[in-house]
């Protein structure tokens, strides 16, 4: 069955964040991608200098409703959303996740609530962050935060497993069945290594990978998009986060070894269909 995504990111001439790294890795994988641009931008806003544009909200309401007139919604099987610009942007979206959810009942929405990170703080503009938290998180079906926007959504610093656990399931309380924390390093994490935790209905999943030395954009928009296509193709949370896992670390590791400033999504692509290393997941 070829899955129907409706993804609305950002986009860069340049490299690959946004729907530039999650675009890719889903039609590799045999997913129809519907993409509209929140951004376009020459690169990511990780070199510091950039040049494009923020689109107007008008812009996202103006490519639904196109896409609504072709009669295609019925087919939409996943909303996928990242970065938005602007809260404005944030509406457009949500009033497009329910067009989508209204036509075909079944479809879900994979939200990315972009926010910030460790290293940076708070990189979005005002409004945003409490947008993600107030409003689109209570409506989406999935969400894939990094753990300093996990711990901005819920008010709680993270630092054991069970405080993980607890801020996963205080976001599910709020809308999201299923949650995939990215980035996670707690007390136990060794010093070289990196974790992802799942989360659904009260079970926990949990995978260490090796900390790789790269310092790279947009490895959590093909994460994100990871994680929805597998849940699509009907995978539990514990297959979903394994299989995201080992394509992500994939990838990750041919751009270390190609020294490379951008994530090599497409010198690395087998990654995403046969990844060379499995990681399983333990139940946490």
């Amino acid at each position: 069955m070829t899955h129907s995504i409706l993804s609305i990111q950002s986009w860069v001439a340049y490299g690959h964040v946004g729907n530039a790294s999650a675009m890719f890795p889903l039609q590799r994988l045999g997913a129809e991608v519907w993409a509209i641009n929140t951004v376009q931008f020459s690169n990511h806003t990780g070199y510091g200098a950039w040049r494009g544009q923020v689109f107007d909200a008008q812009l996202i309401r103006d490519c639904v409703e196109g896409i609504a007139e072709r009669g295609a919604l019925t087919r939409c099987n996943a909303i996928l959303s990242g970065y938005m610009g602007s809260a404005a942007i944030g509406e457009a979206i949500l009033d497009a996740a329910a067009r989508v959810k209204a036509a075909n009942p079944s479809a879900i929405w994979c939200c990315d609530p972009v926010i910030g990170d460790v290293d940076r703080g708070i990189y979005v503009r005002q409004g945003i962050p409490e947008f993600f938290r107030d409003h689109a998180l209570p409506a989406a079906e999935i969400a894939t935060p990094n753990q300093f926007e996990l711990e901005w959504l819920t008010g709680g610093a993270i630092a054991t497993l069970a405080d993980a656990k607890r801020a996963i399931a205080a976001l599910q309380a709020r809308g999201p069945r299923r949650v995939l924390l990215t980035s996670l390093r707690i007390d136990d994490t060794p010093a070289d290594a990196i974790e992802m935790l799942a989360g659904e209905g009260g079970g926990f999943w949990r995978v260490r990978m090796p900390l790789l030395p790269v310092s790279v954009n947009g490895a959590g928009d093909a994460i994100a998009a990871l994680f929805l296509f597998h849940t699509l193709a009907g995978r539990g949370v514990a297959e979903a986060l394994s299989a995201s896992a080992s394509s992500i670390h994939g990838v990750l590791a041919a751009t270390a070894a190609a020294g490379a400033r951008e994530i090599q999504t497409v010198a690395a692509q087998e990654e995403f269909v046969r990844p060379s290393q499995i990681f399983a997941p333990r139940w946490a």
